[in-house]
C-alpha cells in the first residue's frame, strides 16, 4: 500500500530518506538477487535505533508495510517491497568486542566481513554463515547455519540479547530475562516481530588459522563419495563441517585444464583442529575415491570466510529451494547425480549443507528454529544472468526440487526459501506459538514482507 503522503514522511524524517528518482534510492533498493526489482515508496537510510523508531511510527500511522535491509542477501528479496517503507540498516555496521568477557555487540546492518575482522583481532569468532557479505540480521533471525554450527551451534544459539524496535516504535531489549517470549521467537522466526538494531553474541576462540578448502571428484566417483559422506559424517568430530556440492568447475586452478567447465562433486571442508586431526577426520569421507585435485589447506579463518564470496557475489539472478534430510538415502543420491548431469547453467548447483553436532544439543522447544533433528539440508539452486531465461531456469529448479522432496522430511530453512508465503514449511511445529507472539508484538502485521507469520486474532474476536 502506498503512503498517503510520501513527501510528508520524507520531510518529517530528514535528509536520510530517499524517494524514487534519486541515485541513492536506486543504490539502496538493489539487493543480492538480481531477479528482485521492486520499488519502495521510501528508502530510509537509518543510522540509529531512534531513526528506525521514527520511520516505523510514521509508516504505521499510514498503514504502510515495512521492509528491512541488512546485508541484502535474502534469496526471496524480502529487504525490498513495492510500495513499502524500506529501512536500510547498511549504515549501522558497528562491532564492539569485549575480549575478556567474549561478548560481541553487533549493529543490525553489519556483515560478517566486519564481524570477522573485529573478532579475529582477538582470536575470537561468532557462529555465522559462509559468505562474508551476508548480513548479521537476516542470517541470525532465520537460525544462522555456517561452518561453526557443529562446534558452537547456530547463530541464535549464541545470541545473548537483542535490541529491537517494535511495531509501535518502542525500543526494547529481548533476552532470557526480559521479553522472553519475544526472545524465543526472534531465534528462528525471521523478521516478523520488529527491527533488530543490535545483536549481542557469545564469541569463541577460533583460528587464527584453520583447515579449509574444496576437494574435487569426478561424477563417476561421486556416488561412492556421497555414500561415504552420508555414512561417515555421523562419526566426524565437531571440529569438522563438510558441505557437498554437485556443480560445474568454475574453473578451479587446482584442477587439470580438461576438467574446467565439467561437472564435478566438491566437498567443501572446514576443520578447526590440527592439520593431522583434520586429515584423519576427513579422509574417510572420500570412500577410497581418488580426488581430481584439492585446495584443502591451512589458511586464515578470515580467508575461509571469504572463500565463497565470488561464487555468491551480487549481480546474478538466483532461485533456490530448501529440503531437510535426516540422512542421504541411496535414492536421493541417485536422483542428485542424474540432476547434476543436466544443471542448466554454469553457476547452478545441488548443494548439501551438513548440520548436526551442537545444533542438535539444543532442545527443540528452546527456540523457534524448527529443524534441530536435521542432519543435512539440500539447497538446489540456479544462477543465471539474462532475464529472458527466467522461466527456463526457475522451471528446471522446481522440477528438480520436486524430485528431491520425495527423499526429504518436512520443513525448509527459512533463509533458503525463494518464494514468500511459505511459513508452514519454515516454522513447522512452532507456527501456532509464533502466531501468538506475533499478536502480542505486531497485531496489525506491519512486518509482513517475509516468510510471514499471521498474528492470531484478538481474544474473543
Amino acid at each position: 500500500m502506498a503512503l498517503k503522503d510520501e513527501n510528508q514522511l520524507s520531510h518529517a524524517l530528514g535528509d536520510w530518506v530517499f524517494q524514487r528518482g534519486s541515485e541513492e534510492y536506486d543504490r539502496r533498493r538493489t539487493v543480492w538477487n538480481d531477479t528482485i526489482d521492486r520499488y519502495p515508496v521510501l528508502v530510509c537510510a537509518c543510522r540509529s535505533a531512534a531513526d528506525v523508531s521514527r520511520a516505523v511510527q510514521h509508516a504505521s500511522r499510514q498503514n504502510a508495510a515495512v521492509s528491512v535491509r541488512g546485508g541484502g542477501h535474502n534469496i526471496a528479496g524480502t529487504a525490498v517491497g513495492d510500495g513499502a517503507v524500506m529501512l536500510d540498516l547498511s549504515d549501522m555496521r558497528q562491532v564492539q568486542v569485549d575480549a575478556d568477557a567474549r561478548i560481541v555487540k553487533v549493529a543490525g546492518g553489519a556483515t560478517f566481513a566486519e564481524i570477522d575482522k573485529a573478532t579475529q583481532a582477538y582470536g575470537l569468532a561468532i557462529a555465522g554463515g559462509v559468505v562474508s557479505s551476508t548480513g548479521v540480521g537476516g542470517l541470525t533471525l532465520g537460525g544462522g547455519i555456517g561452518w561453526l554450527a557443529r562446534r558452537h551451534g547456530l547463530s541464535i544459539d549464541n545470541l545473548v540479547s537483542a535490541e529491537i524496535v517494535l511495531a509501535d516504535g518502542r525500543i526494547v531489549r529481548a533476552a532470557g530475562d526480559e521479553h522472553a517470549d519475544l526472545f524465543w521467537a526472534l531465534r528462528g522466526g525471521g523478521g516478523n516481530f520488529g527491527v533488530v538494531t543490535e545483536f549481542e553474541f557469545r564469541a569463541h576462540p577460533v583460528g587464527p588459522e584453520i583447515s579449509f578448502g574444496p576437494t574435487f571428484f569426478d561424477l563417476e566417483s561421486a556416488e561412492t563419495v556421497l555414500n561415504a559422506y552420508s555414512d561417515q559424517s555421523q562419526n566426524l568430530t565437531r571440529d569438522a563441517c563438510v558441505w557437498a556440492n554437485l556443480m560445474t568447475d568454475p574453473p578451479s586452478p587446482v584442477l587439470p585444464a580438461q576438467w574446467h567447465g565439467e561437472k564435478v562433486l566438491t566437498l567443501m571442508q572446514f576443520h578447526t583442529g590440527s592439520p593431522e586431526q583434520a586429515r584423519a577426520d576427513l579422509s574417510p569421507l572420500y570412500g577410497g575415491a581418488k580426488p581430481l585435485g584439492s585446495a584443502f589447506e591451512r589458511r586464515p579463518y578470515i580467508e575461509a570466510q571469504c572463500f565463497l564470496d565470488q561464487a555468491y557475489s551480487f549481480g546474478a539472478r538466483n532461485y533456490w529451494r530448501s529440503h531437510n534430510h535426516t540422512r542421504l538415502t541411496s535414492g536421493l543420491i541417485s536422483d542428485l547425480l542424474e540432476l547434476a548431469k543436466d544443471l542448466p547453467s554454469p553457476e547452478s548447483e545441488l548443494l548439501i549443507c551438513q548440520t548436526g553436532g551442537a545444533v542438535g544439543d539444543v532442545p527443540p522447544e528452546a527456540t523457534a528454529f524448527a529443524h534441530r533433528h536435521v542432519q543435512f539440508m539440500s539447497t538446489p539452486g540456479v544462477r543465471w544472468r539474462d532475464a529472458q531465461d527466467d522461466a527456463q531456469m526457475i522451471g528446471w529448479l522446481r522440477r528438480a526440487s520436486d524430485r528431491i522432496a520425495e527423499h526429504s522430511v518436512p520443513g525448509a530453512y527459512v533463509n533458503f526459501i525463494a518464494e514468500q508465503d511459505e511459513a508452514p514449511k519454515a516454522y513447522q511445529q512452532h507456527l501456532s506459538r509464533l502466531r501468538e507472539v506475533k499478536r502480542r508484538y505486531d497485531p496489525n502485521n506491519l512486518f509482513r514482507l517475509n516468510q510471514n507469520i499471521a498474528p492470531l486474532p484478538p481474544p474473543g474476536s
